[in-house]
């Protein structure tokens, strides 16, 4: 029963990883777009959303796939995950944390993406 807790534990850190791997490959494909278009820097707040929905469904697909059971369940983890850990990282490199509406529904979106995702990746399995 230990063995298969970490296993999941494990596919979890993996699809973390991932999600945040994806994240920066996305990151600096917008910036040179944004460098490099006519891309306003007004778009980038869309933009910064789209690739966390994208890395998120990828990461939690990913943790699904190789679990095998409870997909919702482990792509909602994989999404309040990589939220919390972005907002920990806005936190010490950026500013101060503000309770907003905009926080809350980017908290939101980050699970409900994860879900959708973990969903999908049970039915790849």
């Amino acid at each position: 029963m230990k063995t298969k807790s970490l296993g999941k534990i494990t596919y979890l850190l993996k699809g973390l990883v991932l999600a945040f791997i994806i994240t920066a490959i996305l990151i600096l494909i917008s910036s040179i777009l944004l460098t490099y278009t006519n891309l306003s820097e007004s778009k980038m707040n869309l933009l910064n959303t789209i690739v966390m929905i994208i890395s998120i469904t990828a990461g939690s697909a990913y943790v699904a796939v190789m679990v095998k059971e409870k997909g919702w369940i482990n792509g909602g983890l994989l999404g309040l995950c990589y939220y919390l850990i972005l907002l920990l990282i806005n936190i010490l490199f950026l500013k101060p944390l503000v309770v907003d509406v905009y926080l809350f529904s980017r908290l939101i979106i980050s699970i409900v993406m994860g879900i959708i995702g973990g969903i999908i990746g049970i039915n790849m399995a």
